[in-house]
């Protein structure tokens, strides 16, 4: 363990890397700032700019994006209430009426202080509960890897909104089929082709991440007209008040700070939960802990309630990268875009990533510390200003992302069919969205969905086309035992709260 920290200081300190840490925390800032354009897109517009990188050095960089749109999200959450990511909704519920009340200062360094303080303690959690699951599931093998890859697509339910579970399951089915266009990877024949030769390397990762949520995200503003400027100018034309905190104010944000650390770390580590969720159970924990008048202020502008889900959502962010490195399950639909550019630069991410590629494995982890006083060091003296660039006008942003989106994919592949294609599936991408069918199931399906077959074909083969595999392996058959029961639970609670309806007379 202590070569690997080393190992990972000496990448991460490479001026390189260093570069890229700045530049991706500072980039994540700002685009966490502006409501529509989240850590995904902001994660798929890096991706053709770091197809010549060293994969240390991309990966390093897009951890600096997701963990800065994070940390930068809270800013247009406080002070025009309108969450630049879905992680910071629950900043919006105290941080707003701060500002309301002229502390719009005091709020953004409030969530300064909180994201600082969570990406750091999960930071060293990590550190430690990285390298133990790695090293538990080194004796992994196909079957495992298959078992892991269909545990993963329950994280589907974490994608869909409430009603909306059956949309999640069409669109993950319709990121399953996707991934099957091409040559099959066991005899090579092509499928689904339709005689095109474009189409016999598959359809890019690439190109369906930039046209799924760059692209249409871009477009959807357009169609939306929303109006951001307007409210962020009324918001910031004047003081936004001081940004010292009082030693009463420190001591009250420190216990809740502690807390919210390690239940963000933990629900982050899960796969399919992810920041939004550790963001709303920090904030109605500390609500439900809170006593007298401290629980009336919930609401109106606490401290607790704005230090909690800032805390838990920067935690769970750095928590969502153990799946990812360790056993290559995406926690949210931000790591399964970088599942995807891992597999892109050629590393694979699970439990050999660990004695494969250590530099890897180990330089984002150590990047995350650097990161995280980066953050502290641009946001706390910069807030005044940073704040002011919420007045970008749309007519600038949409054709900056426009650009780069489809410039981006054309570099990577010189091929003008990847253009139109990527045209066609931005389009189809804003109607499916129109209807509330979510994206990132579809993201999920198609990463899983290739890793999916390859492993279960292998198995098959080695098990002379019996399924057998599933059950005689005990690492295989537990984990499918725990994808059953995570299945499960859901669809009890869905029946037993019908019964109770049908009991009382309320379901028809």
């Amino acid at each position: 363990m202590l070569d690997g920290i080393l190992t990972g200081l000496a990448t991460a300190a490479q001026p390189t890397n260093l570069m890229m840490v700045v530049i991706g925390c500072f980039a994540g800032t700002f685009i966490g700032m502006l409501p529509g354009l989240g850590p995904i897109s902001a994660i798929a517009l890096m991706i053709p700019i770091t197809y010549g990188f060293d994969p240390s050095a991309g990966m390093i960089l897009m951890a600096g994006v997701y963990y800065g749109a994070i940390f930068g999200g809270s800013t247009s959450s406080i002070l025009i209430n309108a969450p630049g990511v879905a992680g910071t909704v629950a900043t919006s519920f105290d941080g707003y009426p701060m500002a309301r009340k002229g502390m719009a200062g005091k709020a953004l360094a409030i969530a300064a202080y909180a994201s600082f303080s969570g990406g750091t303690i999960a930071a060293i959690f990590l550190l430690f509960a990285a390298p133990a699951l790695a090293g538990v599931a080194l004796s992994f093998r196909s079957p495992d890897y298959f078992a892991l890859m269909v545990m993963g697509l329950t994280a589907v339910s974490a994608f869909a909104g409430r009603g909306n579970f059956l949309k999640a399951i069409m669109m993950t089915i319709l990121g399953l089929m996707l991934a099957t266009v091409g040559s099959d990877p066991v005899v090579g024949m092509p499928r689904f082709t339709f005689g095109r030769i474009d189409l016999l390397d598959g359809i890019s990762f690439l190109l369906l991440a930039m046209a799924t949520f760059a692209l249409s995200e871009a477009l959807m503003t357009v169609l939306k007209r929303e109006k951001i400027a307007d409210a962020a100018r009324s918001a910031t034309k004047g003081d936004i008040g001081s940004l010292k905190l009082s030693r009463d104010e420190v001591k009250e944000m420190a216990p809740v700070i502690g807390r919210s650390s390690v239940l963000g770390f933990f629900i982050g580590v899960l796969p399919g939960a992810g920041a939004t969720i550790a963001s709303f159970l920090a904030y109605g924990m500390e609500r439900n802990l809170a006593r007298g008048a401290k629980k009336e202020e919930f609401g109106k502008g606490s401290i607790r309630g704005l230090t909690a889900p800032e805390t838990a959502n920067n935690a769970a962010a750095s928590g969502s990268f153990v799946p990812l490195l360790t056993l290559g399950i995406p926690g949210s639909g931000t790591t399964a875009v970088m599942l995807g550019a891992l597999i892109s630069y050629g590393v694979n991410p699970g439990p050999t990533l660990f004695v494969d590629r250590p530099e890897v494995f180990w330089a984002v982890i150590i990047s995350m510390y650097i990161g995280n006083v980066i953050l502290l060091v641009l946001n706390l003296p910069l807030i005044p200003y940073i704040a002011r660039l919420l007045t970008l006008p749309s007519h600038l942003l949409v054709p900056l992302v426009l650009f780069f989106s489809l410039i981006g994919v054309y570099l990577v592949s010189v091929n003008t069919f990847d253009i139109f294609m990527m045209v066609g599936v931005a389009g189809a991408a804003i109607v499916l969205r129109l209807f509330n069918y979510p994206m990132a199931p579809m993201i999920l399906g198609f990463i899983l969905g290739d890793l999916m077959e390859r492993n279960l074909r292998r198995s098959i083969d080695i098990n002379d086309g019996s399924i057998s595999f599933l059950w005689e392996r005990p690492i295989t058959a537990t984990i499918m035992v725990i994808t059953i029961i995570v299945v499960a639970l859901p669809l009890l609670g869905y029946f037993r709260e019908r019964r109770r309806l049908v009991t009382t007379g309320e379901g028809g």
